[in-house]
């Protein structure tokens, strides 16, 4: 390597590739001296530069490669040549060999001299430092080296709390002290599940251990097992920082933690409810940004998006949003909030909880405590002069009646009911006690919706041959008509599932005057169905049928709404 090149800086780098200027420079440089904190990675954190324009600058400028982590599958005797602390000191991991005395590693920093030193030290091989972004590095640590370092720590717990003692309070106490491995234990396990894609951490306690598995892309996968008598010392941990009752084990308990991980902030809220053999802990993780994403991201149809974008125009009205807990409701909801967010209207919305904060909306967490629930809140929203209200979830009929009334009123009114498809929401406000043609006059369009599994890109063609009769008939393929169906398999990229990610499938009912018709004289869910058909409404087995006839997901995706809806 270049010795010039390595004494280069890298603030200097983003200067020369005019990435940030010469004041962003310097005020980076003179926190990062008072804060300890890499250059790095004050810049990503105060959104002067991203992770990935680092990377470039350091390739283009230095003749680095660059590498994707998460398309690398690292040989496991290269995971044994250095132990996993000491490349996350460094930010950086080894990946492969270049040639029998070169390894290469990626780093965050390969400017980094003193660690591309200490792993030539440690390994007796030469280095040759590759670029990759520090998410993608700390994201391959966790995945090749967390549940060494998970074991570890609770190896550590077990010796210094000494499992022969049954005493709990031994846990609780642990739980308290900031330094105890038990607390490292779930500040990990928390970070692991963040950059994986996780949405719920279960903590089970089963007979003689405490399983721990995460929800990805809704499946969820076995990831550690510990001795059952770890499980006290854990859940008073997530008790502490969830800011419930440490001493209360045996009633429900519910709790909210927020937790930065990689510059992102997590929204996570906890269950604790007491089993037959200990407490088991559900933990929902929610990427508070993620909720506020672009309408095209969400796996919307051309003639879908028209259809969402003609709800959306209505002055007044009810836009409902349904599906079973997990389906994507909210995501949809904060979607159209952000359509509809513009300096010209008052925005209030009433949650519980609130999952997102949005710029200039006016945002209410219903309290049961102090009698602030949906209803009252909506109540006391009516008198804020309001243009557009958003509601968490109708729960009774109260809410929907002042929901109905607000519409009726002149007011935008979106929300999210429990049902199982777009007509079926119909008949569930009408046994919620409001009348039809209150729901005709009011409700201008319903979405039921469901999330599949997308298809990692290591998908493979599936021979038509294979595919069953009823399978056939629900794709519905027309004579002569020509496409690839595919099946997954597994790589590295996607953690040898097949899947990576899920995409959204939509079932939307505009209600039209033909429909409102059918709806106000007490159409039935069958009914309304069957005239939104003749209007063009996609059924959501229809619409999962389009993503799989596009290779966007698989038939075992597309059985499983078919069935479930």
């Amino acid at each position: 390597m270049d010795f010039t090149r390595r004494r280069m800086r890298l603030g200097d780098i983003l200067l020369e590739q005019e990435y940030i200027t010469q004041e962003q420079l310097d005020t980076a440089l003179a926190a990062s001296k008072e804060t300890g904190a890499r250059l790095g990675e004050w810049l990503v954190e105060s959104g002067f530069i991203t992770e990935e324009k680092i990377a470039q600058a350091l390739r283009y400028q230095l003749g680095y490669q660059y590498v994707n982590l998460g398309n690398e599958d690292i040989p496991e005797d290269i995971i044994k040549l250095v132990k996993g602390d000491i490349l996350r000191k460094h930010q950086m991991i080894p990946f492969a060999y270049a040639n029998s005395n070169t390894l290469r590693v990626a780093m965050a920093d390969p400017l980094n001299i003193l660690a591309v030193d200490d792993i030539e030290i440690i390994t007796g091989l030469q280095v040759e430092p590759v670029v990759a972004t520090a998410s993608g590095i700390m994201a391959a640590l966790d995945k090749y080296y967390g549940s060494e370092e998970a074991n570890a720590m609770a190896e550590q717990y077990a010796a210094e709390r000494g499992f022969d003692q049954e005493d709990e309070n031994v846990g609780e106490e642990a739980a308290k002290d900031d330094n105890s491995p038990i607390v490292v234990l779930v500040r990990t396990m928390i970070e692991q599940a963040a950059r994986q894609g996780t949405s719920d951490i279960h903590i089970e306690a089963l007979e003689t251990k405490v399983r721990v598995r995460y929800r990805i892309d809704g499946a969820l996968y076995n990831r550690l097992e510990y001795d059952l008598k770890m499980l006290p010392g854990m859940i008073a941990r997530i008790k502490i920082i969830g800011g419930m009752d440490i001493s209360e084990k045996r009633k429900p308990q519910d709790g909210r933690i927020t937790a930065v991980v990689d510059r992102q902030e997590y929204d996570i809220r906890v269950n604790i409810l007491p089993t037959v053999h200990g407490e088991k802990c559900v933990m929902r993780l929610a990427n508070k940004k993620a909720l506020n994403r672009d309408k095209r991201l969400l796996g919307f149809e051309p003639s879908e998006m028209d259809k969402f974008d003609r709800i959306l125009k209505h002055p007044h009205g009810i836009m409902l949003v349904t599906g079973p807990t997990g389906s994507g409701k909210s995501t949809t909801l904060y979607t159209a909030l952000s359509e509809l967010n513009t300096e010209d209207v008052n925005i209030v919305t009433v949650e519980d909880p609130v999952e997102a904060n949005v710029d200039g909306v006016n945002q209410v967490h219903v309290n049961p405590k102090v009698d602030l629930t949906f209803a009252s809140a909506l109540r006391a929203i009516l008198r804020q002069d309001p243009d557009i209200i958003m509601i968490g979830e109708i729960r009774d009929g109260e809410t929907a009646d002042i929901a109905v009334k607000a519409a009726i009123t002149g007011h935008l009114v979106v929300s999210t009911l429990h049902t199982n498809s777009a007509a079926s929401t119909v008949t569930r406000l009408e046994d919620m006690g409001i009348e039809s043609y209150l729901i005709a006059d009011s409700v201008v369009g319903i979405i039921a919706q469901r999330l599949v599994r997308r298809l990692c890109d290591c998908k493979e063609p599936l021979d038509i041959k294979d595919i069953d009769e009823d399978d056939l008939r629900f794709l519905d393929l027309k004579e002569g008509e020509k496409v690839t169906i595919y099946k997954k398999k597994g790589c590295p990229v996607c953690n040898n599932t097949g899947y990576k990610g899920r995409i959204g499938i939509y079932e939307i009912m505009e209600v039209t005057k033909g429909l409102a018709h059918i709806i106000a004289t007490g159409g039935t869910a069958e009914e309304i169905k069957a005239f939104a058909l003749k209007e063009g409404m996609n059924t959501l087995a229809m619409a999962s049928a389009i993503k799989v006839k596009k290779g966007i997901t698989t038939i075992d995706e597309m059985r499983r709404i078919v069935y479930e809806a």
